[in-house]
């Protein structure tokens, strides 16, 4: 990919999330989140330690991303959440320490109900919030 490509695509991707709801916005972060978790199990088995503990630190990062901007006083099951976002934190720094791809694919099957369900979600509200227009 060339140098200008490559700057498009970077304003490309920093226009849509700055332009992205809310709701778009966390289904963006656990497709990341999952595509993250997807690549570096790939990377451990294929002994690529370095593109692995990049894409184990970016998850890190999106789990906190996620903890941080979850409102405890919302909804009752936001406690429980974030208690699966500190496991899921911990995991991705043990599973990154011992580039152990098993771990990986435990957090990878957390992950992945999660994004789903919150995909519905979202597209539940674009849905809601159409009918309201109508």
């Amino acid at each position: 990919m060339t140098m200008n490509a490559q700057l498009q695509r970077a304003r490309y991707l920093q226009d849509a999330v700055e332009t992205a709801s809310p709701a778009r916005l966390l289904t963006m972060l656990y497709d990341r989140l999952a595509g993250d978790l997807a690549g570096a199990e790939l990377a451990i088995r294929s002994a690529a330690h370095g593109e692995a503990n990049a894409l184990l630190l970016h998850a890190q990062e999106i789990v906190l991303e996620l903890q941080v901007s979850l409102d405890l006083s919302v909804w009752a099951g936001a406690k429980g959440l974030s208690e699966l976002y500190t496991y899921l934190y911990r995991e991705l720094i043990a599973a990154n320490m011992a580039k152990d791809a098993p771990r990986v694919a435990v957090c990878s099957r957390i992950v992945e109900p999660l994004r789903t369900a919150w995909h519905e979600a979202a597209t539940g509200l674009v849905s809601a919030s159409a009918a309201v227009a109508v």
